[in-house]
């Protein structure tokens, strides 16, 4: 994502989606692991905490994709304009050359905006036709999404079955303890 911003301007804004990602992925190896100790000890405390944690992650999840399915257009509109800036900053100093573009071009397989002229010496070798990269971009991203939300509903539903098999672990215990 580096490469898809000027020099003198960050992505920062890209980073925190890795940073909360990594931070899931530890909160999830957590709770997986009073899971599995919680199952070992028969301990319905354990149990309970751990469809607790399993039903806020879930609702996070959910939160996250109903945002995400929300900010669909502002996401779009974004690389758009950050293509858009990348594309200006070529037409004023082509002698510099613009690697920001070259990357655009070859990510999404496109060459310019209205005509591909102005731009020619970024576009990639192996493009057969022109295409215009704002329509592109709004295409592939949208692909993209759409792939990220069959998955995110995919782990959504092992959280469901994750919630459903820990109750009913938790109530077999009980009934077990009831009946000695």
């Amino acid at each position: 994502m580096k490469d898809f911003s000027s020099a003198d301007k960050s992505p920062e804004y890209f980073y925190m989606g890795l940073y909360v990602l990594v931070g899931a992925g530890a909160l999830m190896m957590a709770v997986g692991f009073f899971g599995c100790c919680g199952a070992m000890r028969e301990s319905q405390c354990v149990l309970g905490s751990f469809f607790t944690c399993l039903l806020v992650i879930f609702a996070a999840e959910v939160t996250t994709g109903v945002f995400a399915f929300i900010g669909k257009g502002v996401a779009i509109r974004h690389v758009q304009t950050m293509y858009e800036e990348a594309y200006n900053d070529y037409l004023k100093d082509r002698e510099r050359g613009n690697g920001t573009l070259i990357t655009f071009h070859s990510t999404f397989q496109c060459c310019g905006k209205e005509s591909s002229e102005q731009v020619q010496p970024t576009c990639p070798k192996e493009l057969l036709g022109p295409k215009n990269c704002i329509d592109e971009i709004e295409a592939i991203i949208s692909v993209k999404l759409q792939l990220i939300g069959i998955v995110g509903i995919g782990i959504a539903g092992l959280t469901i079955f994750g919630m459903i098999f820990s109750m009913v672990l938790c109530c077999a215990i009980r009934t077990s303890r009831d009946v000695i």
